[in-house]
């Protein structure tokens, strides 16, 4: 396969965006596989939650993440992330974790310990890959870029929807303001912060449905092709 270059999709936004939802409902239409960045970085914050390691503490994660192993399955279409052999999709998505994601995401071990990773898939595989730094960092050579994001009211309102829907007992304006807290943390943090890589496209998804919103990626994806 040596020379053969894959078909990639970058989708970068800040937390709440629907990125997620989108890009995954997206790679189904395409026929691409999904891949949830986002939900590598929560596997090792649940590991240091689990584990009691002090995220403040720069060496004692970086000391940590060797004792970390974290692998993609497939079943079904369905992403799966395993954390040192168990599937963890089911405790990575409280509102703790993504505050700890946020943390640990600036550190240069922990994003050292997936860019491999994340980067191996995309070497073999048509691709949706969505987080905070892929068309930046992780994928600078993706033919399609995408910035996707939604006011901090909205993304706040979807957040808070989902929360009570899973039956958690939830406040709608600490969801906001964790949204704004992690949004400055993203934006300002050192190592590969967030921000709209140059060549791409800007959509925001506020007043879109999710239909529309993933109508939109493959437009833009098809437009990229053309």
């Amino acid at each position: 396969m040596k020379g053969v270059i894959m078909d990639n999709i970058a989708i970068d936004g800040p937390a709440g965006a629907g990125k997620s939802t989108i890009a995954r409902l997206a790679a189904g239409k395409l026929g691409f596989i999904y891949v949830d960045t986002g939900a590598m970085y929560r596997a090792m914050a649940l590991y240091f939650i689990r584990n009691g390691i002090d995220t403040e503490d720069e060496s004692a994660v970086s000391a940590a993440c060797e004792d970390i192993n974290i692998s993609i399955e497939y079943k079904d279409g369905k992403q799966e992330v395993i954390l040192n052999g168990e599937n963890v999709n089911a405790f990575i998505r409280t509102e703790k974790v993504s505050l700890v994601t946020s943390d640990i995401s600036k550190y240069v071990s922990v994003r050292a310990k997936l860019l491999g990773l994340q980067r191996s898939i995309a070497a073999t595989k048509n691709i949706i890959m969505d987080g905070r730094d892929i068309g930046t960092c992780v994928l600078p050579d993706a033919k399609t870029k995408i910035y996707l994001t939604a006011s901090a009211d909205e993304r706040a309102r979807r957040r808070y929807k989902e929360q009570k829907e899973k039956g958690i007992s939830c406040d709608l304006e600490k969801i906001k303001q964790d949204i704004i807290k992690r949004d400055e943390q993203d934006m300002n943090r050192k190592t590969a912060p967030l921000k709209q890589a140059e060549d791409a496209v800007f959509l925001d998804t506020s007043d879109l449905s999710v239909k529309e919103a993933v109508n939109a990626v493959i437009n833009i994806y098809r437009t990229k092709e053309t």
